[in-house]
């Protein structure tokens, strides 16, 4: 592609006061009308001071200026540029905003938490967030460490954190997230929560386990619930706050002595072949013929807690561990496995449950869109504004996958940075008539004019009829 003209012949000229960069807002912030973001934050958000007035506006302008890509605080002047002032009433300065979130205490920011999970079931009355949810839902339970820089951010610790594979200690703020999804849909944040940087994977996550359960049942998820979570959330105290809470658990065990000891008694002929890489079919046997298996036993676990004891399910995967550095045409003399082992009470059937535990690591997938999103800084020195932060900025994120799910099936499970993208960032140019009355016109050719037509109809047309 290149220019038509040359350059001696091309201008440039900032003088249009009826265009707008991010028409895809309009339809956003009607969503989050209808699905109540501006009562709830008004009900349960309220800081100390001056700065912390008119919360409800503040909290709308922020997630909207995440929801269009800021992702710092100066970056929310974008939500001032041209006629945006035509579109939006009650936008405010990025310095405000600033001092509204440093005006926040610790119980303000469990106030918009509350909010969050809120509108998240607003969201979900007014889109199919997760179909199949009366049937089976996941909740999926992880820390990340997201690294700052800096001397004055308060709580930034040194914690522990992977990088390609390898465990590294991190300068930074550790964040526990509880995303929920079902086998039909794309993930969403249904509780989430800012610690210090040396905090210990398991602190707060039976408290965490049980909103994000609760959300899940407010959401619709009246069926089956199953919370999973790695090695670093195996305590006696999380799996009894998931069950109270009325859902089941799939927890990966780490290898001590009895749980090596339940493995080793687990008899050759109960292992099942998986498919897995490097798997084949064998059409002989009818099955599949793979360097992975999976067996199962019962367990009890935290023996030494008699009043928190729970016996469950223990599925064991073992990988054949090949001897890379051996030579070529020297056979080993008997295999050598490694074994990874999951207590879960699921009810589901042994190839599916140990399938479906693996399925875990979707929400990195969520991690990773908060971190190439409105999470990319943690933008303050106040530890309580960069949990305000991150809050606004799950509910940032939940807008935007509830406004990619109304705009079709091709967007319904994309990444946030693709739904910014393709139905946010579009530029507008807006034109007065009657009274009262405006339009937007839109690019001639939009490649997802159908979607966004979509999102338009179902956010700003007549409320749907009530079931």
């Amino acid at each position: 592609m290149r220019l038509l003209h040359s350059l001696a012949r091309t201008r440039a000229s900032f003088d249009d006061p009826n265009l707008v960069s991010h028409a895809g807002l309009a339809p956003l912030m009607a969503l989050a009308e209808r699905a109540g973001l501006h009562d709830l934050a008004a009900e349960h958000v309220r800081p100390d001071g001056g700065c912390g007035a008119n919360a409800a506006l503040k909290v709308a302008c922020l997630a909207a200026g995440m929801a269009a890509g800021a992702d710092s605080i100066d970056d929310m002047d974008l939500l001032r540029h041209g006629a945006m002032d035509r579109l939006f009433g009650g936008a405010r300065a990025p310095s405000t905003l600033g001092s509204f979130l440093r005006a926040f205490s610790w119980g303000n920011v469990s106030q918009l938490q509350k909010a969050h999970r809120e509108l998240l079931a607003g969201l979900a009355r007014q889109a199919p967030l997760l179909p199949g949810a009366e049937t089976l839902a996941f909740i999926d339970i992880d820390s990340t460490q997201k690294r700052v820089y800096g001397y004055q951010k308060q709580g930034a610790r040194f914690g522990h954190t992977k990088i390609q594979g390898k465990s590294l200690l991190v300068k930074g703020l550790n964040a526990l997230a509880g995303v929920i999804s079902t086998p039909l849909s794309a993930p969403v944040i249904g509780a989430v929560r800012l610690r210090g940087g040396n905090a210990a994977s398991g602190r707060g996550a039976a408290s965490l386990a049980k909103e994000a359960v609760g959300t899940a049942r407010a959401c619709g998820c009246t069926g089956m619930i199953i919370v999973r979570l790695d090695s670093g959330f195996y305590s006696a105290a999380v799996i009894s706050a998931i069950r109270s809470a009325g859902a089941r658990f799939s927890v990966t065990v780490p290898m001590n002595t009895s749980v090596r000891a339940a493995i080793a008694a687990i008899p050759e002929g109960a292992w099942t072949g998986i498919k897995y890489p490097r798997a084949l079919w064998d059409d002989q046997l009818g099955c599949w013929a793979s360097d992975a298996e999976v067996a199962e036993a019962e367990y009890t676990a935290f023996t030494s807690k008699k009043s928190q004891q729970v016996t469950a399910r223990l599925i064991v995967r073992r990988v054949c561990d090949l001897n890379k550095k051996a030579a070529q045409g020297q056979d080993e003399l008997f295999p050598a496995w490694r074994h990874h082992a999951v207590l879960t009470d699921s009810p589901l059937e042994l190839v599916q449950a140990e399938g479906q535990h693996r399925d875990h690591a979707i929400i990195e997938q969520v991690n990773a869109g908060l971190y190439a999103g409105p999470a990319a800084h943690l933008p303050c020195g106040s530890f309580n504004a960069n949990a305000a932060w991150l809050a606004i900025a799950a509910m940032a994120q939940n807008l935007v996958r509830a406004a990619g799910t109304l705009a079709g099936p091709l967007l319904a499970k994309a990444r946030a940075a693709t739904i910014r993208r393709d139905l946010i960032a579009v530029a507008a140019r807006i034109a007065r008539h009657g009274r009262g009355h405006l339009t937007l016109h839109l690019p001639e050719a939009w490649h997802r004019e159908h979607e966004w037509r979509n999102l338009w109809h179902t956010a700003c047309g007549p409320p749907a009829a009530a079931a």
